[in-house]
């Protein structure tokens, strides 16, 4: 229990805002505190459970609860934590803006990582090049993950199935709706939405930092974080051996390679290899694996320099 005085003692919540090192956690009273970190060793993210003491002017976070999941991105020189604790990652599209499909598989090779479910909402069904757009997607559907089409300005709802009792992050580029989505769906969220810049085809930043909403009991429970739009989502966090098995349809041919040590590129006997040439596998999805393997080695090597961690 959260006392009034600056020796209270510690209570626990969710952390709801993350706002560079500064954080709003939402007490189990549902009280919320804007905090600090007790130190520099602690890098929160939406969806932490942290335990915290009040001081004055707010709170303190001590420390974080070992967290099920956490997705973020990284290269070479930076980690950017999107959110922790999360079952489902929904990657948000729209027609009438330039989107960058790898940026798509990217997503759902963090979410294999990571052990999340994937859902890939298709906004703005209403315009007219949007049959372009579910055509473009089919892939995604090939490889099992479910593709929803929505227009979010009038109805969200068909994706309230997955989402209900979930706990979620929203990823996507900007001006793809996000922000549209989370208000139709959690009103109480007073996102900021924005126009998309016709002149440049891109969405203009509406959302700055991550932050997390609960969806009442009648929708199901659950949460949402929604991220700042993001054009790059880099995976040099996930071990090179671990990055086979975060593509779903390569999981059924790893270990039947002639090799114990297949990097299926050139080896002969490679299962997978076979599999492209015979046309059961997307040959830029295995470019795609070639592509994070070597990124993720990169960030391994001797003398290389570890990313730096911001919120």
């Amino acid at each position: 229990m959260i006392t009034e005085r600056g020796d209270a003692a510690p209570g626990e919540g969710w952390v709801v805002a993350c706002r560079r090192r500064r954080f709003v956690v939402r007490l189990d009273d549902d009280a919320e505190l804007d905090c600090v970190l007790r130190g520099r060793s602690l890098t929160p993210a939406c969806g932490d459970r942290a335990t915290v003491t009040r001081v004055a002017g707010g709170g303190v976070i001590e420390s974080i609860a070992p967290r099920r999941s956490l997705v973020y991105r990284s290269d070479a020189f930076n980690q950017k934590l999107v959110a922790a604790n999360v079952t489902l990652i929904c990657g948000v599209v729209a027609p009438g803006i330039s989107v960058d499909l790898e940026l798509v598989h990217r997503w759902t090779v963090a979410a294999e990582a990571e052990g999340c479910a994937f859902v890939l909402a298709a906004n703005k069904a209403d315009l007219p090049e949007f049959p372009e757009l579910l055509a473009r997607l089919e892939p995604f559907a090939g490889l099992g993950y479910p593709v929803v089409p929505l227009a979010a300005t009038r109805d969200a709802s068909p994706l309230l199935p997955w989402l209900a009792g979930a706990h979620t992050v929203m990823v996507g580029q900007s001006g793809m709706g996000k922000s549209t989505i989370l208000n139709a769906l959690a009103p109480d969220a007073d996102a900021k939405t924005g126009e998309v810049s016709a002149a440049l085809a891109t969405g203009r930043h509406t959302t700055s930092h991550s932050t997390l909403h609960c969806f009442p009991a009648s929708s199901g429970g659950g949460w949402i974080v929604d991220s700042p739009g993001m054009k790059a989502f880099g995976l040099a966090h996930v071990a090179p051996d671990d990055l086979p098995r975060a593509f779903v349809e390569l999981r059924p041919l790893l270990g039947h390679c002639r090799f114990r040590d297949c990097r299926h590129a050139s080896e002969p006997g490679c299962a997978v290899r076979e599999a492209v040439d015979a046309g059961h596998i997307a040959a830029h999805r295995v470019a795609l694996l070639h592509t994070l393997v070597a990124a993720s080695a990169a960030v391994r090597a001797p003398g290389a320099r570890a990313p730096s961690t911001r919120a």
